[in-house]
């Protein structure tokens, strides 16, 4: 360590009721430095906790109706009880991050049961009689039935907001839930095996009634799902 660390380190060390030595000094402030990192913890700085307390007088002055109470907020920033804000405003204050490679996979989810939904539609009678044959009991019902609520919630909320907020994959608006009841990323997963070599070729043309067969088959439980 330089000199001028050492410095700042043996400084440190002086604010400590007990004075540690260099190497516990270095110890506690690798446990910090860990801790801090793995924090949830809300941190405001001096700027942001002066714009924070101008807005709450400006909220109050002007009446606005919102959902954040500005005393509490101001009651946080003077009292330094900054984990207050993730109890009360927990929608707000989360550590949540929907992962890349999800928001990815319910894209082409998304995109492959609508080229199966807008395909089944554009066939003609006896077409749609060979699919519900071919693939009983998936091409009774051909529509795209969402995820699983209990257990891909996450998926569920990236679809959802895909489609209401982000105004994608408009075919889905307006659906009532997509909320499948059962577990279905393993199908979706085989059916992307199929489709995905399929897309490049559905330039100009959608699904014939054998690929909408092909594709909904491959949702069928197979023993790798186990």
């Amino acid at each position: 360590m330089d000199p001028r660390l050492l410095e700042s380190l043996d400084a440190w060390r002086k604010t400590e009721e007990d004075i540690p030595s260099r190497a516990e000094a270095i110890r506690r402030l690798v446990e910090s430095g860990i801790a801090s990192s793995r924090s949830s913890t809300t941190h405001i700085s001096d700027g942001e906790k002066l714009i924070l307390t101008m807005l709450c007088d400006l909220y109050k002055k002007t009446g606005v109706k919102s959902e954040i109470d500005p005393d509490f907020v101001q009651s946080v920033i003077y009292g330094g009880h900054y984990w207050g804000l993730k109890w009360k405003y927990s929608g707000l204050f989360h550590d949540h991050k929907d992962a890349p490679a999800k928001v990815t996979f319910v894209v082409d989810v998304l995109d492959m049961w609508s080229f199966i939904e807008g395909g089944y539609e554009r066939l003609p009678d006896e077409g749609k009689i060979f699919v519900g044959k071919e693939a009983s009991p998936f091409g009774t019902n051909v529509k795209f039935p969402g995820f699983d609520g209990n257990n891909e919630s996450e998926y569920m909320s990236i679809a959802r907001f895909m489609v209401d907020d982000l105004d994608r994959f408009q075919i889905f608006k307006g659906r009532d839930s997509m909320n499948s009841h059962m577990p279905t990323l393993g199908g979706y997963r085989r059916m992307l095996d199929l489709f995905i070599p399929m897309r490049v070729k559905l330039v100009g043309r959608g699904l014939s009634d054998t690929e909408i067969v092909a594709l909904l088959n491959a949702r069928r439980y197979t023993d790798r799902d186990a």
